[in-house]
C-alpha cells in the first residue's frame, strides 16, 4: 500500500462517516436511503456513457455485489433505527476487517505478512475499542447489536466481491459507474411503490441533505474500489474502517454523544496500525 493509496482510503473513510452521519440525521430512514441510493444511481447512470463497459468476467461479481448492497442497506437502516449512531456505526464497520482478512485469504489468496498482520490486528483492536466504548454503561440492546453485526458481515462480503470484480473489470471507473447505477435502483423503486403518487412530496424536505450524502457515498466507495486495484483487500478494509473514529467524533460534535479517553486511545491504536501497514509495503 503506497502513501497515495493510503491517502485515498483515508479520504474515503472521512467521506463515508460523513454520509452515514447525514443519513442518521434524516429521521425516516427509508426517505434517507431512497435519496442516497437513488442519487448514487443517477450519478452512476450519468457516468456510464463516458466510461468503458466492464469486462465479461466482472459481471457475476457486479451482480452479486448489487444483491449484497441491497442487504447492506436494509440492515444499515434497521441498525440506525434500533441504536444510537455512536453505537451502531462502530459495530457495523468495526466487525468487517477481520472477516475481510479471512475471506481475502480464502478467495483472493492474499495472506498478510507479519507487519501487515500486526497492523491489521492493531487497527481492529482500535476499532473494537470504539465499538465497546459505544456500549459502556448501558443495558445491551441486542436487536440493535445484532443488526449492526449483520451489517458488518454484509460489508465484508461485498468488500471482497467488489475487490475481485473491479480487478476483473479492466476499468475501475466502468465498474464503479455500473455498480452505483444498478445497486441504487431497488430502494427508490420500493419507495415509489410504497408512496404511490406522493414520492416527491415525501422526499422534498430532505432532498438537499440526501443528495449531498449520495455524492459523498459515491466518492467514498469509488476511492475504495480504485484502491483495491492497487493493494491487497485486508489492509484497505482495515484502513477504510478508520471512518469509525471520524464517526465517533461526529457523534460527539453533532449528536452530543460522549467521546472520552478510551476512544482517543483507540484512535492511537489505529494510527500505529496504519503505520505498520504502510511499513509492510
Amino acid at each position: 500500500m503506497t502513501p497515495a493509496v493510503a491517502a485515498a482510503v483515508l479520504l474515503a473513510a472521512v467521506t463515508h462517516a460523513s454520509w452515514n452521519a447525514i443519513a442518521h440525521r434524516i429521521t425516516d430512514k427509508l426517505v434517507g436511503f431512497t435519496l442516497i441510493s437513488g442519487g448514487g444511481s443517477l450519478i452512476g447512470f450519468a457516468a456510464v456513457p463516458f466510461v468503458p463497459v466492464p469486462a465479461a468476467g466482472a459481471w457475476p461479481y457486479l451482480i452479486a455485489s448489487v444483491v449484497l448492497h441491497i442487504v447492506y442497506y436494509v440492515l444499515l437502516m434497521r441498525s440506525f433505527r434500533l441504536g444510537d449512531f455512536g453505537q451502531a456505526y462502530p459495530i457495523a464497520r468495526g466487525s468487517a476487517p477481520l472477516v475481510v482478512t479471512v475471506l481475502a485469504a480464502v478467495f483472493a489468496q492474499e495472506i498478510p505478512g507479519a507487519w501487515q498482520a500486526a497492523g491489521i490486528a492493531l487497527s481492529c483492536a482500535g476499532l473494537t475499542g470504539v465499538a465497546l466504548w459505544g456500549l459502556r454503561g448501558r443495558r445491551p440492546e441486542w436487536p440493535a447489536i445484532g443488526a449492526a453485526l449483520a451489517t458488518g458481515l454484509s460489508i465484508a462480503a461485498y468488500t471482497v466481491v467488489d475487490g475481485l470484480g473491479v480487478r476483473a473489470s479492466g476499468s475501475s471507473l466502468g465498474y464503479i459507474a455500473w455498480l452505483m447505477a444498478l445497486e441504487g435502483l431497488p430502494v427508490p423503486l420500493y419507495a415509489a411503490w410504497r408512496w404511490r403518487g406522493e414520492l416527491v412530496a415525501v422526499l422534498r424536505p430532505f432532498a438537499s441533505l440526501g443528495l449531498i450524502s449520495a455524492a459523498l457515498s459515491v466518492l467514498a466507495y469509488g476511492l475504495v474500489l480504485w484502491a483495491q486495484t492497487r493493494a491487497e483487500l485486508a489492509p484497505i478494509a482495515a484502513l477504510r474502517e478508520s471512518s469509525i473514529i471520524v464517526g465517533a467524533a461526529i457523534g460527539a460534535l453533532f449528536f452530543k454523544e460522549r467521546f472520552g479517553a478510551p476512544r482517543i486511545a483507540a484512535a492511537g491504536l489505529m494510527v500505529v496500525g496504519i503505520g505498520l501497514m504502510l511499513r509492510a509495503s
